[in-house]
């Protein structure tokens, strides 16, 4: 990986995408410690401190890099522009309008379905905004007097402050994307996940003899996490031979890769989500997070909640796989084009055959995401203070493994020689 930067850094146009996106990652960290106007930071991080790590606000702070135990501008982070872009991917399967406009549109397609998502982004950028200011203005009445004011002057300032700094996240990743080196929503997320670096090493010297085991636990885990990543299941495509006058075109042999990790971090995250909303809302009871059933059920190192982890990892793996991947559209794809797999004829056969070797692959990648999202949890069992995540890990490494093979891409283009060759 270093090679390749260095290799990367000596291309002048390469360096000016490199230097862009720094720049672009600088202004978002400044901006992250801008405070919103109304709000005791002091307070709400007492109460936070409390609650953030077994309740979904946990997963928010992590994902915003604490800009949301902060409160400040760019609190709401890249959540309302994930939330968008899923819900638009999922409105172009269920509308049939935005399903054309997606695979027909071209490229003035593409821009009117980014259009939207914009849209939808400020559109939830406002509920959020209105979201966490309730849930701020409800902390006061359980003694925590977070919001210094609370008319409706105040609260415009406050939920629009929010608003603005979600639209501007997504503004700052589009710039990336367009003139930095790419990925710009995900660069975003990985500077935020790092940025929490110099707090876990700290914790690691705390930690004394157990530190050597969680660093070498740490390296296993993101090893194993690079070999599944890279590895595929190549399904056999033969192209029949075809005659146009004097030319033969076809015959040749190629494959179709399904990758083991083809839903990315995503059921992970939504199943995170879903786990701890239980205990968000005994955070927000008075005595909640000491009552039995949160004890032994909606805590998070419960054996309970790691069993029901494991159940919603494997159900939105099966259900985001099935968003990506039409094995029906694929079979007529590759009988339009003249291919087959051997063995196995055009049409519906081939679909069965997709899907059956589809579900086999989403049975071990669900295996492979939740051994990474539940050994953090086991491991708290033992060792406490471990401030670890299985899916910032996963998320930390996809970008840079994107990142490089990007770079590697774009230095290929230009005839050098990169990492990866």
């Amino acid at each position: 990986m270093l090679k390749t930067l260095q290799n990367a850094w000596k291309i002048p146009e390469l360096r000016k995408k490199i230097i862009f996106t720094l720049f672009i990652l600088l202004l978002y960290r400044v901006g992250n410690v801008v405070p919103v106007p109304y709000i005791n930071t002091d307070v709400l991080a007492s109460y936070f401190d409390s609650v953030l790590s077994t309740t979904i606000l946990g997963l928010y702070n992590a994902m915003s890099g604490s800009a949301f135990s902060q409160a400040t501008v760019f609190a709401l982070g890249i959540q309302p522009y994930i939330n968008a872009s899923i819900i638009v991917q999922l409105l172009t399967i269920a509308i049939p309008a935005l399903e054309r406009l997606a695979k027909e549109g071209g490229e003035e397609g593409k821009k009117t379905i980014a259009k939207i998502t914009r849209y939808v982004t400020i559109g939830l950028g406002l509920l959020m905004g209105w979201a966490f200011y309730t849930m701020l203005k409800n902390y006061g009445a359980q003694g925590y007097p977070i919001l210094t004011g609370t008319t409706w002057k105040e609260m415009l300032v406050i939920i629009l402050a929010f608003t603005a700094g979600s639209a501007v996240v997504m503004w700052l990743g589009e710039q990336i994307s367009e003139f930095g080196i790419g990925n710009g929503i995900s660069m975003i997320l990985f500077a935020n996940i790092i940025s929490d670096i110099p707090t876990g090493v700290a914790t690691l010297f705390s930690m004394k003899w157990w530190a050597l085991l969680v660093v070498v636990g740490v390296a296993a885990l993101i090893l194993f996490i690079v070999f599944i990543q890279d590895a595929e299941r190549r399904i056999p495509i033969q192209y029949a031979k075809r005659v146009v006058g004097r030319k033969i075109y076809g015959g040749q042999n190629t494959n179709l890769p399904i990758k083991v990790a083809m839903s990315g971090v995503m059921p992970v995250i939504f199943a995170q989500s879903i786990c701890s909303l239980p205990a968000t809302v005994c955070a927000f009871i008075p005595g909640g997070t000491n009552s039995w059933v949160y004890v032994h059920l909606f805590d998070s190192k419960t054996w309970v909640y790691a069993v029901f982890y494991f159940l919603m990892i494997f159900f939105f793996s099966w259900f985001y796989s099935t968003i990506q991947y039409d094995p029906v559209e694929i079979a007529n794809n590759l009988k339009k084009n003249g291919g087959f797999i051997p063995g196995f004829r055009p049409g519906r056969p081939t679909a069965e055959f997709i899907q059956k070797v589809i579900n086999k692959i989403i049975i071990f990648g669900s295996i492979y995401l939740a051994i990474v999202a539940l050994l953090p949890i086991i491991a708290g069992r033992w060792i406490s203070n471990l401030a670890i995540g299985g899916t910032s890990i996963i998320i930390v490494v996809g970008v840079a493994l994107e990142t490089v093979k990007a770079l590697e891409a774009q230095m290929l283009m230009r005839h050098y020689k990169g990492f990866l060759d």
